[in-house]
C-alpha cells in the first residue's frame, strides 16, 4: 500500500502541536530564536526543526486574515534529492515516501540545491573539516515502516493531518476542495495529486499555491539532467580515482616499509 499524507490548510489552527510532536518524537531540541514581530516560531525551517507552521496575516476579498501554512518535506515521486544523493542516504521507500539515513549523509548538499521546495537543511557540524549533514522530516519512517501513525497526524487536534492510503486521501482532498468551493473559496485546490508525480504530503489549500509559497507547477531543476548525465559521473571518477591514488600510496609505503625491515635484518 502506497502511504501518504493530507494536509488541510483550513482545517490548521496553527496550534503548532504537529511541530512540537516532531521534536519530541525526533528528540530535537529547541531552536534559540527572538521576537521579530510574528507569532511564528522559529522564523524557518532548520536542521533540528523538520516541521514548520507559518504564519501570515493577509487581506483576501477586503478582510484580513490569518492564514497557516505547514511547511515540510513533501516527498515527490519524482525527487531531485534522491537522484542527486551520491551516497544513496535518500531513497524510495517501499511505501512511497523519501526515506533519509542521516550517518549516510556525507553532507555534499546537493539535495539542499536541487530541491524544488527548498526544505533540506544544512548542519555545519565541523567547519575546519567542512563536515556537515543534511536534515529534513523522514514520515516518521521508524513509525510508519512498524504500522504507527506518524507524530503530527497522531497529535492534530482538528484533523488537519490525516494519513492512509494515498488513493483514499486523494478522493478526501478533492471532496474537501469541493466543499471548499461550494463556500465561495474559488480557487481552492488539491496539491500534490500530480505534481512532480505525486507528492506523498499533499494539501488542500484553501487560495492558491503562490499564496502560500508553493510553486504553482513545480518542475525538476533543468541543471538536474546536466548533473546525471555530466557532472555526476565525473565525480564518480574522480572518487575512484581517488581511491586509487591512495591504495598505490598504501603499496607503495608497505613496499619501502617491508625493503626496510629486510636491510635491518641483514
Amino acid at each position: 500500500m502506497a502511504v501518504g499524507m493530507l494536509l488541510d490548510l483550513d482545517k490548521c489552527t496553527a496550534c503548532r502541536g504537529c511541530q512540537a510532536a516532531c521534536k519530541e518524537w525526533n528528540d530535537l531540541p529547541a531552536d534559540s530564536t527572538r521576537q521579530t514581530g510574528t507569532y511564528q516560531n522559529p522564523p524557518d525551517l532548520s536542521p533540528t526543526t523538520l516541521t514548520l507552521i507559518e504564519f501570515q496575516e493577509k487581506e483576501v476579498g477586503g478582510r484580513l486574515g490569518w492564514y497557516f501554512f505547514n511547511k515540510r518535506c513533501v516527498h515527490c515521486t519524482q525527487a531531485a534529492c534522491v537522484d542527486v544523493c551520491p551516497t544513496a542516504a535518500l531513497q524510495h521507500n517501499a511505501l512511497g515516501f523519501v526515506s533519509f539515513d542521516r550517518d549516510a549523509c556525507n553532507g555534499c548538499g546537493y539535495c539542499a540545491e536541487f530541491c524544488p521546495f527548498q526544505i533540506p537543511r544544512m548542519e555545519m557540524l565541523d567547519g575546519f573539516q567542512g563536515k556537515a549533514k543534511a536534515s529534513k522530516c523522514t514520515f516518521c519512517q521508524d513509525r510508519v515502516t512498524n504500522g504507527i501513525v506518524p507524530a503530527c497526524a497522531k497529535t492534530c487536534p482538528t484533523g488537519a493531518i490525516t494519513f492512509g492510503d494515498r488513493d483514499a486521501l486523494v478522493q478526501t482532498g478533492k471532496g474537501r476542495v469541493a466543499a471548499l468551493q461550494s463556500r465561495g473559496k474559488t480557487n481552492a485546490r488539491l496539491y500534490g495529486e500530480t505534481e512532480l508525480g505525486g507528492l506523498r504530503q499533499m494539501y488542500v489549500l484553501p487560495e492558491t499555491a503562490s499564496f502560500y509559497g508553493l510553486p504553482e507547477n513545480p518542475q525538476l531543476p533543468a541543471t538536474l539532467s546536466l548533473w546525471q548525465g555530466g557532472v555526476r559521473p565525473l565525480g564518480y571518477i574522480a572518487a575512484g580515482l581517488t581511491a586509487l591514488g591512495l591504495a598505490f600510496n598504501w603499496l607503495t609505503a608497505r613496499k619501502l616499509a617491508v625493503a626496510r625491515a629486510t636491510e635491518k635484518e641483514e
